[in-house]
This record gives structure tokens, C-alpha cells and sequence, in this order.
């Protein structure tokens, strides 16, 4: 698996024009991680005056990005860690997959009781630390995923507006109980070291995938 090294400090929307640009010329598995400013990310078929609060986010200068892929609206900041695989592999259900629980393997390995949902979320005592979307191109499959490591779920709180339905659908009355910061469990100090470990722990399971 090749790694891809990627400029730090970037807004989003660089970091998924990156990933659309290994996509067009990729042959073999690629992965990189990488950390945004705060944003809201929302899934490509959704609309966004239902999933945030847009006049929270342009008062407190928090980025508003549409991806190209399926999924729900996330928050994103410095305490997240963003994961990007991209393969010439087009068995986009089955990459998806299997990702997702390497990705759950390896925060096992880190100490984290860590399981992947058929929902395509990781989850460690029953929260939520990963949720990830799939994008299926004709010449391959791009993966994404968050992470969340030291997040501010206040900002996440007031900037995420899910449906009454969702929530119940995950029996919980908000989104700060669904959600949990691996730090709480064991703390990996920075968010940067977090990454890095995670990064590596993942390169080196690169034959399970």
C-alpha cells in the first residue's frame, strides 16, 4: 500500500480534490491522513439547510464542504482525524468493507475495543469514533473516514442538526450521546501523534485488505 504525503493546513476541500486526484491515475491502494480546520462535511445527496446550522457555522468561520460521496453530515476539527484510501479496486461494496475493518482492527491493536457495524460505522463501548462513505468511480474506489480523537462536541452539537427520526433511530435524544473521544479512553497525546500512530498501525496490516 502506498502512502501519499499530503501539505498540512489545508482546508477540506483540498484534501478531497487530493483524493479525487490520485483517483484518476491510481494502480495500486493508496493511503493518506490528514486533519482540517473546523468543517461540516454532508453527504452528496443531502441538502444542507437540514443536516447544520448554517448561520452558526458562517458566524464562527466554520467551513461548509459537499462531498462527492454518499453518507451523513459530519464536524470535523483539529482534534479529527480524516483516513483516505483509494484503490484501482472497483468491488466498491467489498473495499468499502473491508477497510472499514481494518480500520477496527487496528484501533484494536492500539488498545481500543473497537468494532465495525454493518451501518459502516466503528464504534468502541457503544459510540460512535469512526463513520466513513464510499465513492465508486469507473477506474476505482475512494474511501473515507473520520476519526474522532479529541473533538470539541460542543461546536459538534450546535453545528450538526439531525432529524428527531435519527436520533431515535439510534435511541439517543442527541448527537453528543451517540459519540465518544477515543482520548477519553486512552490518551495517545496529541491529536498529530494520535494520527501518526494510527497511520502506521494501519500500513502495517496493509496485507489484510
Amino acid at each position: 500500500m502506498r502512502t501519499e504525503d499530503v501539505i498540512d493546513n489545508q482546508p477540506l476541500s483540498w484534501y478531497l480534490a487530493k483524493e479525487q486526484e490520485v483517483a484518476t491515475a491510481v494502480q495500486e491502494p493508496t493511503f493518506f491522513t490528514w486533519i482540517a480546520p473546523p468543517t461540516v462535511i454532508y453527504g452528496f445527496h443531502q441538502v444542507a439547510e437540514q443536516e447544520m446550522n448554517i448561520p452558526y457555522c458562517q458566524a464562527h468561520d466554520i467551513a461548509m464542504v459537499q462531498r462527492h460521496s454518499g453518507g451523513g453530515c459530519v464536524y470535523a476539527d483539529r482534534g479529527n482525524v480524516m483516513l483516505s484510501y483509494i484503490t484501482p479496486d472497483t468491488h466498491s461494496e467489498q473495499v468499502f468493507a473491508n477497510f472499514i475493518k481494518l480500520v477496527a482492527q487496528a484501533l484494536q491493536q492500539m488498545g481500543y475495543p473497537a468494532v465495525s457495524t454493518e451501518h459502516n460505522d466503528i464504534l468502541v463501548n457503544g459510540h460512535k469514533v469512526s463513520g466513513s462513505a464510499c465513492q465508486a468511480l469507473k477506474n476505482a474506489t475512494i474511501v473515507h473516514s473520520t476519526m474522532l480523537y479529541d473533538v470539541d462536541f460542543e461546536v459538534l452539537q450546535k453545528v450538526l442538526t439531525p432529524s428527531k427520526e435519527k436520533l431515535q433511530k439510534h435511541a439517543v435524544q442527541s448527537v453528543r450521546q451517540r459519540v465518544m473521544n477515543l482520548k477519553t479512553m486512552q490518551d495517545m497525546g496529541s491529536t498529530e501523534q494520535f494520527r501518526q500512530t494510527l497511520q502506521q498501525t494501519i500500513i502495517n496490516q496493509e496485507g489484510q485488505i
